[in-house]
């Protein structure tokens, strides 16, 4: 490495954040950039570890240690290479992976991992602003033709590659734009649109067609998709949400989150949305049942819209606060422990351990309040740290919040099967999966695979990425016997 001794002289620096009193007022994207100066530094901090455990930590296996020393040596262009080789969007994963790479991080053993998140959204950040990333077109032609359903990070990660193989893709999207739940689920703030819109551009210039406006299922048939395409890879995410069946649920004001999320999207697009449908949390008081990332971004959302009390309610019990406690798992294992996103500085609001109970309505059809009960759970067990899916309400807990909009953000079950999923008869697996072993992606149905949420479940973008790029290589072998793609 460039600085042997570089983890033992400087702390680690993140991206910072804007500040609160500012960005609430806004859509723009929350995070600031580190300077190069700093980035070096935090480059310099990857110690030379002799087995670099953030390359099995990442999903897509990025040459972390590599473009780190890159970037304290000032070789950007050469850092950028070597981050592309893995990850055909860093600046999505830079802004919304968690970093399982961070948590695998040789150095938080004992002490703060290296900035790798702050350091990979830089060096593509850098590629944009320098010209450095531009259309790879194909020097030839295979003849032959792939539809990819749907334009998630898989789905646009498989068409890159499949197109950067040879092979002629169309893309098919249900939504008006292309991008699923990058452009229509993660709020700007999050996420700036144009990332995605850029890489769309360069993708266009290499030669891939995007059909938007066309469900796969509902507006074509896949039969007909199937018939007109050497092979068809269904990267339709994972949509069908986890309900909530309990008395009151079917009270008016009551949403899955992906009903809220991407009507935000579409107003800060200048798109226009369904008035008959106009969910807003503007003078309402909010409750937001499900603690994880969608939950932080429906109470991001609430916020910057003006609602007057919001609480977020998570079944489980508070995660611990550092690896050291029962059930947060050792490293280099992700750590289920507390986590704060940036929504959250904006005014912490989580309870754990509740039980919602019911939905009181106000007589007219509308939801008024929610009641609730708090939980005791079970203790994790004191060798492996699991804790038992066991326990109890508290006695005398019981309590009323009031609630005029109540968003459901408790995850997904399993992908949409009414459609596509249905029409091609692919077999499912046991929760519901299309069933395709992970390698092969290959389904029941000899010209059909299955990448990302739709194939493996509610999953994480720096694995749809991941599954995206193996699904394009397996389809190129598929159909052409052999594949230069890489296989990470």
């Amino acid at each position: 490495m460039g600085k042997v001794t570089g983890f033992m002289e400087f702390e680690r620096q993140a991206t910072p954040y804007r500040n609160v009193g500012e960005r609430l007022h806004d859509w723009r994207e929350v995070m600031d950039q580190l300077e190069e100066p700093a980035l070096k530094v935090q480059g310099a901090r990857c110690m030379d570890c002799g087995i670099p455990f953030c390359h099995t930590g990442c999903p897509i296996n990025n040459i972390i240690p590599d473009w780190n020393d890159l970037v304290y040596r000032g070789r950007w262009a050469e850092a950028l290479r070597v981050l592309h080789s893995t990850n055909n969007f860093p600046e999505f994963t830079g802004r919304i992976c968690p970093a399982p790479c961070e948590a695998a991080c040789v150095l938080g053993i004992n002490d703060d991992p290296v900035s790798i998140k702050s350091i990979e959204k830089a060096i593509a950040d850098r590629g944009w602003q320098e010209g450095w990333i531009k259309p790879e077109i194909p020097k030839n032609r295979t003849g032959k033709t792939v539809a990819v359903v749907g334009s998630g990070p898989a789905g646009m990660a498989a068409a890159q590659q499949l197109n950067r193989a040879g092979h002629t893709v169309t893309v098919y999207e249900k939504n008006e734009v292309p991008g699923g739940l990058l452009v229509l689920g993660i709020p700007d703030f999050k996420m700036e649109k144009h990332l995605v819109a850029q890489r769309v551009k360069q993708m266009e210039a290499e030669g891939i067609e995007f059909r938007c406006g066309v469900h796969v299922g509902m507006g074509i048939e896949a039969q007909k998709l199937l018939a007109e395409h050497d092979s068809v890879l269904l990267c339709i995410g994972s949509e069908h949400p986890r309900d909530l069946p309990i008395p009151g649920r079917d009270l008016n004001g009551i949403h899955f989150a992906m009903n809220f999320l991407p009507q935000q999207n579409r107003r800060v697009a200048g798109r226009p949305i369904d008035m008959n449908f106009d969910l807003s949390a503007k003078g309402k008081h909010v409750v937001i049942i499900g603690g994880g990332d969608t939950g932080a971004d429906c109470l991001g959302t609430s916020r910057r819209q003006g609602a007057i009390g919001i609480h977020q309610f998570e079944l489980l019990p508070k995660p611990p606060l550092s690896r050291d406690e029962p059930g947060a798992m050792p490293w280099p294992n992700w750590p289920f422990t507390f986590k704060v996103e940036s929504s959250h500085e904006e005014g912490d609001v989580r309870d754990y351990a509740i039980n919602t109970k019911e939905f009181i309505g106000d007589g007219k059809g509308n939801v008024k309040a929610l009641r609730g009960v708090r939980l005791k759970w079970t203790e994790p067990d004191p060798v492996t740290g699991r804790r038992p899916f066991k326990f109890e309400e508290v006695p005398g807990s019981e309590f009323e919040v009031p609630a005029d909009l109540v968003l459901l953000a408790m995850g997904f079950l399993h992908p949409v099967h009414d459609g596509v999923v249905d029409q091609l008869g692919v077999a499912k697996d046991g929760r519901g999966n299309v069933e395709a072993g992970f390698g092969e992606f290959q389904t029941s149905v000899p010209k059909v695979f299955a990448a990302g949420d739709a194939r493996r479940g509610q999953s994480l973008v720096v694995w749809a990425i991941a599954e995206g790029r193996k699904a394009a290589r397996a389809i190129d072998v598929h159909l052409t016997g052999s594949s230069d793609l890489p296989a990470h």
